[in-house]
């Protein structure tokens, strides 16, 4: 393989023409055949230089007002084909594509035209498409024997090495780095001021009065459905997305009452889903009570009334103005049962509602009643927004399976505790981390959700629990760092504790609670929900 390129043509396309004219002359003077796009031709062709036009080349004349001159076969052929490949030559003879041995170029001045404040469109027609895939050809086949000039400073050094025969391998090397270089830091120019057109272009939405156009008609799989009576707060806009399958809050049908707002859906979303995965468990009615997307009450019962008054001892307090869900169609005892407690509502999701059910609630003004589709509503993805992207996950589906438990204390599990112990997993998974779950009958009787320490969620659950945490169950959504827990869970009268394992304390923990007479499970899963 050779190790210098000798220069018999060479093609110019320059925007930045400072030096091209000595440049070529000596080039000529060289020997070498001159081919030239568009202006650059225009401007050697009056200093005198003999120079071919790309046109007459490629015989191929400009089209779309001058945007594709240089995109032709014979002159990336050209640029492309490796001199030592007797399969490149070939195809170039038979052809009668000659080679072009170095190619100088640079590109329209994008980032100037920014910076003097000209119009989008301008701007836009100041994206170079030939000048950089010539660049990229050339410079992706230096070891083929082509070279690439972007700077004018290196016409100098280029000078050099043909005055002394050629152009050696590492120089050509050289050239294409700064080729590459030079490529990326001009994409990188424009992928800038698309990111500032997009912003621009979004503030002058949001400005507009039409929120139809703020928000965009589809987000990932999720296609904008409804315009929400507002966002968390009233001053804030908010839309409802569906996803292609009809499933879960997202596709019900609200019955009566007011349209419902953003914080509205996310409060039934988590009820909803809350009381179908405990009747997935438990194979019985369940209600879940939720305040501000947390849960304050959740429980299974053979009777949907008695899992509605369940539910609600858990924290009546915290209940005023919830969102309740239930798992199976509302019941006209169950409708009863809510009229009775005289608790305020802000809304009921359900699979259904009786007819009886709706005429006993009917004379809530304010109450709105949401029926949604009895499927799973669990998402398929999970979304989080953050500054300038979005996360996504898988949901956290499923809890632990007792085959997986490892019983870590003294103290066995009895088969009837076996239920009663998932329940408590679930409702600690349901919660937001740190989150710790104290329950009974399965229902949830205490409960630490959003904490930063972990005893703190312990303690605030115990304390809800109050004189009913006696023979209770804890569940954590993650390990205990420190047996400061079992030491409150005992304290309390729990009588079993289910967690997913994991911490170098463990041994402190399994002590405690041997200790304490406790029974002890570890899942081995976490269910952190943020």
């Amino acid at each position: 393989m050779p190790d210098v390129t000798v220069v018999q043509r060479a093609l110019l396309s320059v925007y930045d023409k400072e030096g091209i004219v000595p440049f070529a002359q000596f080039l000529h003077q060289q020997g070498v055949e001159l081919i030239a796009s568009g202006g650059t031709a225009q401007h050697l062709a009056q200093a005198g230089i003999p120079v071919t036009p790309i046109e007459q080349y490629a015989a191929s004349p400009p089209l779309l007002d001058g945007r594709v001159k240089t995109l032709h076969p014979k002159v990336h052929a050209g640029l492309l084909a490796d001199r030592h490949k007797a399969e490149h030559r070939a195809d170039l003879a038979q052809l009668g594509y000659p080679l072009i041995d170095l190619l100088i170029c640079n590109l329209y001045p994008f980032q100037q035209t920014v910076s003097a404040g000209q119009s989008d469109a301008e701007i836009i027609e100041m994206i170079d498409i030939g000048g950089p895939a010539l660049i990229r050809a050339a410079a992706k086949n230096f070891a083929g024997g082509c070279a690439v000039v972007v700077h004018p400073a290196d016409y100098a050094a280029v000078t050099t090495a043909l005055q002394s025969g050629g152009l050696p391998r590492s120089l050509r090397a050289q050239l294409a780095a700064r080729a590459f270089g030079f490529i990326a830091a001009y994409d990188g120019q424009i992928a800038q001021w698309f990111a500032s057109l997009t912003l621009r272009q979004a503030e002058a939405v949001a400005q507009q009065a039409d929120d139809q156009i703020t928000f965009p008609t589809q987000i990932g799989p999720y296609v904008r459905a409804s315009k929400l009576r507002y966002g968390e707060n009233p001053h804030q806009a908010g839309f409802l997305y569906q996803e292609q399958t009809p499933r879960g809050v997202a596709w019900g049908t609200l019955l009566c009452g007011k349209a419902l707002s953003y914080t509205n859906l996310l409060d039934l979303d988590a009820a909803y889903r809350a009381a179908y995965d405990v009747t997935q468990l438990a194979k019985q009615p369940a209600c879940a009570i939720i305040k501000h997307a947390v849960l304050c009450g959740l429980a299974a019962a053979p009777s949907q009334s008695a899992a509605f008054l369940r539910a609600l001892s858990a924290d009546p307090q915290s209940a005023f103005g919830s969102v309740l869900g239930f798992s199976h169609a509302l019941s006209a005892e169950a409708a009863e049962a809510i009229v009775a407690s005289k608790l305020f509502v802000e809304c009921i999701v359900a699979p259904g509602f009786s007819e009886q059910a709706r005429a006993t609630l009917s004379d809530r003004i304010n109450l709105r009643l949401l029926q949604v589709p009895i499927d799973p509503p669990e998402p398929t993805q999970q979304l989080h927004r953050i500054g300038g992207g979005l996360l996504v996950q898988g949901p956290d589906e499923g809890l632990s399976t007792p085959q997986s438990w490892r019983v870590v204390s003294q103290r066995a599990i009895p088969s009837d505790w076996i239920c009663e112990l998932q329940f408590a997993e679930l409702c600690a998974k349901l919660l937001r981390s740190n989150a710790i779950s104290i329950t009974k009958q399965l229902t949830l009787i205490g409960a630490g959700s959003g904490q930063v320490s972990r005893i703190d969620a312990a303690q605030h659950a115990i304390g809800k629990a109050a004189e009913r945490s006696q023979d209770s169950f804890l569940g954590s959504d993650a390990f205990f760092p420190f047996a400061d827990c079992v030491e409150a869970a005992a304290a309390a009268g729990v009588c079993a504790i289910i967690q997913p394992g994991g911490s170098i304390r463990d041994a402190d923990t399994i002590t405690a609670c041997d200790r304490h007479n406790i029974a002890l499970v570890f899942t081995g899963r976490r269910h952190f929900r943020h």
